[in-house]
């Protein structure tokens, strides 16, 4: 299994390097940091912008290939994804939305992934009840429902219930309370509560997507030989199901996790800013309105490395679960 993982994990490091050169080629195509220098007031003149283009490394006249060679040297020998179109580090940004990012998009996706799985299983084995139904047309009602628009009723739910009380019942806007004093249990407190709205609007569209593949891939279990056997050797039903249905049957939902990672965290951007989160997805929107090609590359290089750790954890829950892969 070692060796499996070793080749898996190269597989992706190549993947990154490619996906990080694309993401760079397709900012620097479609990004005009000349013309953010061109409209400011007094007009500066054509060789001052060329010198603070090229003092950046997003000179357009200068080839793609040698930016990227420039920015991928600094990123692998100091650590350095440049300056932003504001003559700032991009590290700054990066360091301090990441954490903000990370802290919505892993809650949210495993609370969803958890529940999604859990229910399909459930469905599965009350297919056709009252249960099954009811789920059923939940989840379709979640998964026909954008992203930014369950985020806008939750918020707006959360305004509601601010009137009819008199007081904030639930935080609607920002990832913590400024200024808050007391210990550490507060301070948890206080960023669970503010988590919670932002990682429903995350969780719900996973949950309604996993429970529908989830439920899918269980009944095909349900009918399956080797879960006859099982009981015929005198295990319970439910031992059954658990032991031998369900491992077999999250396999191909692994997989899946890791790949629908990348609409959480496109879901994310929305989110972000509709709850004024300042992580990566709200910078990700800013930093084209403003034509920054560094802080562009800089959120894609964040949603790549998470997009492919997410996929080489599925190699590692593939290989836990199927023995066939160990070998």
């Amino acid at each position: 299994m070692i060796r499996y993982l070793a080749q898996r994990f190269g597989y992706y490091a190549a993947l990154l390097v490619v996906a990080v050169f694309l993401a760079y080629a397709l900012s620097c195509a479609a990004l005009g940091p000349r013309t953010y220098f061109e409209a400011k007031q007094p007009r500066p003149s054509a060789a001052s912008v060329d010198r603070q283009l090229t003092a950046l490394n997003i000179n357009d006249h200068t080839p793609v290939v040698e930016r990227f060679g420039t920015w991928a040297g600094g990123l692998v020998l100091h650590g350095d994804l440049g300056r932003t179109i504001h003559d700032t580090s991009v590290n700054e940004d990066f360091g301090r939305r990441i954490w903000v990012s990370l802290r919505l998009l892993l809650v949210g996706s495993l609370l969803g992934m958890v529940l999604g799985v859990a229910g399909g299983a459930w469905s599965a084995v009350k297919q056709y009840r009252l249960s099954d139904r009811a789920l059923t047309i939940v989840s379709f009602v979640l998964l026909s429902t954008p992203v930014f628009l369950l985020a806008l009723l939750l918020k707006n739910g959360a305004i509601a219930a601010k009137e009819a009380a008199g007081h904030e019942v639930v935080p609607f806007t920002g990832y913590e309370t400024p200024n808050l004093s007391g210990g550490l249990g507060t301070h948890l407190a206080d960023w669970g509560l503010h988590l919670l709205l932002p990682t429903l609007s995350l969780a719900l569209g996973g949950l309604a997507m996993y429970s529908r593949y989830q439920r899918g891939t269980m009944l095909d279990v349900l009918g399956s030989d080797y879960l006859r056997t099982a009981e015929a050797k005198g295990l319970t039903r439910n031992r059954a199901l658990l032991k031998h249905g369900l491992r077999t049957a999250v396999i191909p939902m692994s997989t899946m996790f890791a790949y629908s990672f990348l609409g959480i965290f496109t879901g994310a951007a929305f989110t972000e800013t509709i709850f004024g989160w300042h992580g990566m997805g709200e910078w990700f929107i800013l930093a084209i309105r403003e034509q920054d090609i560094n802080s562009v590359v800089a959120v894609n290089l964040f949603a790549a490395v998470v997009v492919l750790a997410s996929g080489f954890l599925a190699d590692v829950l593939n290989a836990a679960l199927d023995p066939r892969v160990r070998y």
